[in-house]
């Protein structure tokens, strides 16, 4: 489980090809790994990965076919939002995010409103169902707050300090990112099919 704050920027280094799947070598020299054992989960682009080699800088994991299907920004070597999974002593001071990402979106707007800049998203038809007006989403890991939402777009404000320190800095029209939307949102239309069983 995680909250969406993201806690450093890293980059994949490399990657190496192991049947269908892939190993993935992670720089995270401002991570702080003192507290990271192998076998610990790492949010990596809002994807939950298991740590299977640890060091004070890098981590390596093992991705999945099946995860790398659903999921973009794991297979070249990019830089990547980090979060380590919460412990219960920790601030939640984003949102509960689980790091199982729901779908693929796409970037259509990306424009600077005086300090901050507006984000709009083309969410797959599936998932706007659960995206709601003041609502919580998370876009490449990063926990963010709806502002808006017509038919399948939504749109957010980012704030100086999120775009200095995750790599929505990067996006541009066109962008694709992993797309999480709220759990509890997901659940309240599972009990809803089930109220119509």
């Amino acid at each position: 489980m995680f909250t969406g704050i993201i806690q450093s920027v890293g980059k994949i280094e490399n990657t190496q090809a192991i049947g269908l799947d892939l190993k993935l070598n992670i720089a995270c020299a401002g991570l702080g790994m003192q507290d990271v054992q192998t076998g610990d989960s790492i949010a990596v682009n809002g994807v939950c990965l298991t740590a299977t080699a640890v060091s004070p800088t890098h981590f390596e994991a093992h991705v999945s076919q099946a995860t790398l299907s659903v999921t973009v920004g794991l297979s070249e070597p990019l830089a990547v939002n980090l979060e380590k999974a919460l412990s219960l002593s920790d601030r939640l001071g984003g949102h509960l995010v689980s790091g199982h990402v729901d779908g693929v979106a796409r970037v259509v707007l990306f424009e600077q409103l005086s300090d901050c800049w507006k984000l709009a998203i083309h969410a797959p038809h599936a998932l706007s169902k659960y995206i709601a007006n003041k609502g919580s989403v998370a876009v490449n890991g990063v926990s963010l707050t709806i502002n808006s939402i017509e038919q399948d777009v939504f749109s957010v404000n980012l704030i100086p300090h999120t775009l200095e320190n995750t790599t929505l800095q990067f996006l541009t029209v066109g962008s694709l990112v992993n797309l999480e939307v709220d759990q509890i949102a997901r659940y309240v239309d599972r009990m809803a099919q089930w109220a119509k069983e």
